[in-house]
């Protein structure tokens, strides 16, 4: 009988010890799956292009990161929102001028995201880059930082040629 009861309670014992250690796989193999991912795309790093790929004059569109990668007059790679400060439509821009258009209300910008006209309360927003290991720039759109206020000059220079549209409201 003695015999016995040892059995049942090294079987029991075993079948704990089983369970648990089953348990503690589980959950260890489950920890990735509980942590936050790392975001990437809009809202957090965005991977662009090589920092030689951002030319002295105008500017390369993000798509994924909604944003404008140019260069400041010191040669400082820049990212500029594309959405416009005054109700967030996308403003493309302007080649021939080298300006910032907003084709909703006609809110204007240079180069640098300044504030040139228009309904807008200041320039462009602006997002960190940074270059990473991989040699690649990155644009943080999850850290947005407000545009200049009105009469804050970065580049203070006349348009390069005619608007891409009419003056006035779209």
């Amino acid at each position: 009988m003695s015999d016995n009861m040892k059995r049942r309670s090294f079987i029991t014992k075993a079948g704990v010890g089983g369970a648990g250690l089953i348990g503690i796989a589980g959950a260890w193999t489950s920890w990735d799956l509980i942590q936050p991912l790392p975001t990437s795309g809009f809202g957090g790093k965005v991977r662009t292009v090589a920092p030689s790929a951002v030319p002295d004059k105008g500017v390369i569109e993000v798509p994924a990161a909604r944003a404008y990668l140019g260069k400041d007059p010191d040669g400082a790679i820049v990212a500029y929102s594309e959405k416009c400060t005054h109700l967030g439509c996308r403003v493309p821009f302007c080649d021939s001028s080298s300006r910032f258009e907003c084709p909703c209300h006609g809110s204007v910008f240079n180069q640098s995201g300044d504030y040139i006209k228009g309904p807008a309360p200041r320039g462009m927003d602006q997002y960190p880059v940074e270059v990473g290991d991989d040699g690649l720039l990155y644009i943080d759109t999850g850290s947005r930082m407000d545009g200049p206020a009105p009469g804050t000059f970065v580049l203070d220079e006349p348009a390069t040629g005619p608007a891409c549209k009419a003056e006035g409201h779209g």
